[in-house]
């Protein structure tokens, strides 16, 4: 699959006071104390990445403005290959907006989040290669891969399963049979749409 090139926001001190409804000086004081990941231009103002600044307000639960776009970006990792595009379509009807990626075993799954830095990642548990358990665990303690919200979908009934993924980091649990409606609604939970 081609990812679609994308463009970075950048927004100024001033800019993300105003999307998170505060002054200006709350916005550096956030920055200056390590709170909110920025950088500062040769002219020493900051300036914060969009990623950075959804991943600050997600964090701490705080509402997006109207028309504020979060730029979704999916990963879908399940080796069924039916059920991963019918999820795929599904969702690409769904959020016309959102980047969806595709992968079909734990080593495929660990590139694309590498490469992709997905908002959301769908992942089923028994894979081939790195097994659905390591990778949550890695994706929610491995700083670098943007901690992005992971959905579990097993058909796994083991009993405690849905304990163990979430203290491994997932957010959702959802057991195959997929409801559709269910996913949608956990999609607009975690991602304010």
């Amino acid at each position: 699959m081609v990812k679609k090139s994308k463009k970075t926001t950048v927004y100024s001190a001033l800019e993300v006071a105003n999307i998170c409804g505060v002054v200006n000086q709350t916005a550096i004081n956030w920055i200056r104390n390590g709170h909110l990941k920025a950088f500062t231009t040769p002219g020493g103002q900051y300036r914060v990445y969009k990623e950075d600044l959804i991943t600050f307000m997600k964090d701490r639960n705080m509402r997006f403005p109207e028309g504020f776009s979060t730029d979704l970006s999916i990963l879908i990792v399940d080796d069924d290959k039916g059920l991963n595009t019918v999820l795929t379509k599904y969702i690409q009807k769904n959020y016309e907006k959102a980047e969806v990626f595709q992968a079909f075993d734990g080593f495929e799954a660990g590139i694309m989040i590498t490469e992709h830095k997905p908002n959301l990642v769908f992942l089923d548990l028994n894979l081939p290669g790195v097994d659905g358990f390591s990778l949550c665990e890695k994706i929610n303690t491995t700083e670098s891969l943007g901690k992005p919200a992971v959905f579990v979908i097993t058909s796994l009934q083991d009993e405690g399963i849905e304990e163990r993924v979430k203290r491994l980091g997932a957010k959702e649990f959802f057991q195959k049979p997929i409801d559709f409606r269910k996913i949608s609604e956990a999609i607009n939970q975690h991602f304010s749409l």
